[in-house]
C-alpha cells in the first residue's frame, strides 16, 4: 500500500511539474498563437463581417441605446430605466464661490454656522430643521425596501432633518423612528388616513416628479410583493395603481380645495406641491400660488426614480440649474420670496451642489439617488459583481434580506453630517456665519453665457462695482 502511494505522488509531482512549466514556458505561444490569429481575421476580413464594425455602430447609436433599443425588442413593452436620464444637462460646474480674502474675511472653524431652516414659514405650524439637506419621496413597495426606509428615517431623525413618505405605502417602523416626517400625498388610494395627516409635518401634493413628470404606473403583483401590499390595501391579484390625476375632470379649483381640506385636518402644518420642472415654469408657479401653498418642490430633469419611460427622463423638462433660477426670479417677482419656501431636487449629488443651489434661491434641498448611494455603502458588496449595488435596498431586491439597517442608519447619518461639514467651511470661507447670509450675490461663473443667463460676474471681467454688487446684463444685479 505504500508503494502504490508512493507512486501516486511521484505521479503527481511529475504532473504538477509539467503544469508548472507549462504556465511558465506555454502560455506566451498560446497567446501569441491566439493574438496572430485574431490580428489575421481583424486585418483581412471585410468590413460587413468584421468584428470591428461594432465599433462605429456603437459609437454612432451609443452603447446604451444599443443596450435599451435591445432591450424593446425583446419585451414590447414599455420600457421602465432606473435612476432617471444619464443625458448631460446644463448644470452648475461652471459655478464658483466668492472667498472672503481681504474683506471680509473668513470665519473662525471655532464659531458656529447656522444652517437651520424653516420650510413653510406662514404656516400654522412651520416645520423647522436643523440642516438644509432632507430625504426625498423613495416610496416604500413601490421603490425601497422596509429596511432601506426605516435606515433613512434614523439617519434624518438624528440628523435633525425631516424625510419624505414617496407615495408607497407607509409603515409604522417608518413613524416611530422617523422625526420630521413628510407625508407625500400621491395619485394612489392609500396612504390618505387621517392618522397619517395628522402625524405629518408637512404635507406634499404630488403633482410630478422630474423623471415620469405627471404620469403615474402601474405595478403587478410580481412586482410589488409581501407585507407592502396589505399596508397599501391590494387584494391578491391586484394591480397597484398610481393615476395621472386625484379627480375625475381635474381642475385647479378642485387643488386648491384639496390644499384647504389637508391644512384643516393637519392643524395648520405646511402644504406644498412637488412637481417636475418645464418650459413653463412660471405659469406652473403662479398656479400653485393660486391654490394657496406654503411650498413648492421643484424637480430638475435630471431627477432619479426607481422606474420610469426613458423618453420621460430624457426628453422632457428643463435642467436644475435653469429651474431653480428660474423658479427663485419668478418668486421675487411675485413677492412671494420669504413666504412660500423653494425646495429643490434632481441632479444634485456632492455638497457643492447643494450650496449652490441654496445660493441661487432654494430654501432647501432633497436628496435622492446620493444619500441611496450612501445608505448602502459597503453592503453593496452583497450584490455586486454579479448583480447592481441597488439590489440591497429595493423592496424587490434580491439582497434586501441581507441588509443592515443599523449599518445603513450609520452611512446614510454620517453622508448627511459630513455634506453639512462641507456647507459649513463653505460658507466659513465666504466670511458668513448663517445660511441666511448666503445669496447669488456670493457667485461667479467662468462660463460667460451662464453668467449672462444668471446675472452673476463673468471672471474674465474685473468684478463690477465695490464690495459685493453683483451684476444684471452688463452691470446690475438680477437679484436684490
Amino acid at each position: 500500500m505504500a508503494e502504490i502511494l508512493s507512486y501516486i505522488t511521484f505521479g503527481i509531482t511529475v504532473f504538477l511539474f509539467i503544469v508548472f512549466l507549462f504556465v511558465l514556458f506555454g502560455w506566451r505561444w498560446i497567446m501569441k498563437r491566439i493574438v496572430k490569429q485574431t490580428t489575421k481575421i481583424i486585418f483581412t476580413d471585410s468590413y460587413q463581417e468584421n468584428i470591428v464594425e461594432i465599433i462605429p455602430g456603437l459609437k454612432h447609436m451609443g452603447i446604451q441605446n444599443v443596450l435599451e433599443n435591445n432591450l424593446r425588442s425583446e419585451t414590447g413593452d414599455l420600457l421602465h430605466r432606473p435612476l432617471g436620464s444619464s443625458k448631460t444637462w446644463p448644470h452648475l460646474d461652471t459655478i464658483t464661490f466668492i472667498p472672503a480674502q481681504t474683506s471680509p474675511f473668513p470665519v473662525s472653524s471655532e464659531d458656529d454656522v447656522d444652517v437651520s431652516v424653516t420650510i413653510g414659514p406662514k404656516a400654522k405650524k412651520p416645520m423647522k430643521i436643523d440642516i438644509p439637506l432632507m430625504i426625498s419621496g423613495m416610496a416604500y413597495g413601490v421603490g425601497l425596501s422596509q429596511q432601506a426606509r426605516v435606515a433613512l428615517a434614523g439617519a434624518a431623525n438624528n440628523t435633525g432633518t425631516a424625510i419624505n413618505s414617496g407615495e408607497g405605502g407607509i409603515l409604522d417602523e417608518e413613524l416611530d423612528t422617523a422625526g420630521n416626517y413628510i407625508l407625500q400625498f400621491s395619485k394612489t388610494e392609500w396612504a390618505k388616513d387621517e392618522k397619517f395627516i395628522k402625524r405629518a409635518n408637512m404635507i406634499e401634493i404630488k403633482l410630478g416628479q422630474g423623471a415620469k413628470m405627471g404620469m403615474g404606473a402601474k405595478i403587478s403583483p410580481k412586482n410589488l410583493t409581501g407585507k407592502a401590499r396589505d399596508i397599501m390595501g391590494l387584494k391578491e391579484e391586484e394591480d397597484a395603481i398610481i393615476h395621472e390625476h386625484f379627480f375625475e375632470n381635474q381642475t385647479l379649483k378642485d387643488l386648491k380645495e384639496l390644499v384647504n381640506e389637508l391644512r384643516d385636518l393637519s392643524g395648520g402644518v405646511p402644504i406644498g406641491v412637488k412637481m417636475g420642472a418645464g418650459g413653463k415654469i412660471e405659469e406652473d408657479i403662479d398656479h400653485l400660488l393660486e391654490m394657496g401653498v406654503d411650498y413648492i418642490a421643484i424637480d430638475g430633469a435630471q431627477a432619479s426614480t426607481h422606474a420610469g419611460a426613458p423618453i420621460l427622463a430624457d426628453d422632457f423638462g428643463i435642467p436644475t440649474l435653469h429651474a431653480v433660477v428660474r423658479a427663485s426670479n419668478h418668486l421675487r417677482r411675485r413677492k412671494m420670496k420669504g413666504h412660500v419656501s423653494l425646495i429643490v431636487s434632481g441632479g444634485l449629488v456632492v455638497p457643492g451642489h447643494f450650496l449652490k443651489v441654496l445660493a441661487l434661491g432654494a430654501d432647501a434641498v432633497y436628496l435622492g439617488s446620493a444619500i441611496l448611494f450612501a445608505l448602502a455603502h459597503t453592503q453593496v458588496t452583497k450584490a455586486v459583481p454579479f448583480e447592481p449595488p441597488t439590489q440591497v435596498v429595493w423592496h424587490e431586491g434580491k439582497f434586501k434580506e441581507q441588509f443592515d439597517v443599523k449599518e445603513g442608519t450609520k452611512g446614510a447619518e454620517k453622508f448627511l453630517t459630513s455634506s453639512t461639514e462641507e456647507i459649513k467651511i463653505g460658507l466659513r470661507a465666504m466670511g458668513k456665519s448663517s445660511l441666511n447670509e448666503l445669496s447669488r450675490k456670493d457667485l461667479v461663473s467662468y462660463d460667460e453665457a451662464m453668467a449672462k443667463m444668471i446675472g452673476i460676474p463673468f471672471t474674465f471681467q474685473p468684478f463690477p462695482g465695490k464690495g459685493r454688487n453683483g451684476i444684471k446684463g452688463n452691470g446690475k444685479a438680477q437679484e436684490s
